[in-house]
């Protein structure tokens, strides 16, 4: 008897294309799963050499609403989700800062104003 193997019926594996990736800054996070992420790029002006910022905007699917406006995500290309939704959330790679808000300029202002009436003879600014 021969010790022929059966051929195995797999089916080849099929290979898909590398898929597109960006990296930006999430603008918007108001609607339930989706998140609207600003991709800066810079480009060489092909005449004038100068170097021209290009902002694009992409609505993507965040499953479990965990990206907040100012994180930095990266977004990867996937099959259409709805009208406008095409990309998809990776991953959060900087999360925005925590810090608290700078004063206000015009809540400073008021208290320099307050100041100056307290003191009479004082210039104004």
């Amino acid at each position: 008897m021969s010790t022929q193997e059966a051929p195995q019926a797999q089916a080849p594996a099929r290979v898909r294309g590398q898929r597109k990736t960006r990296i930006g800054v999430v603008t918007s996070n108001r609607m339930q799963k989706t998140i609207v992420v600003r991709v800066t790029t810079l480009a060489r002006h092909a005449l004038y050499h100068r170097v021209i910022k290009h902002a694009n905007s992409f609505k993507a699917h965040d499953e479990r609403n965990e990206a907040r406006i100012g994180d930095v995500v990266k977004i990867m290309e996937t099959r259409p989700l709805s009208k406008d939704k095409r990309w998809r959330l990776i991953e959060i790679v900087k999360k925005a800062s925590t810090a608290p808000a700078l004063p206000d300029v015009e809540s400073e202002q008021a208290a320099r104003r307050e100041a100056a009436d307290a003191e009479p003879g004082a210039p104004q600014a």
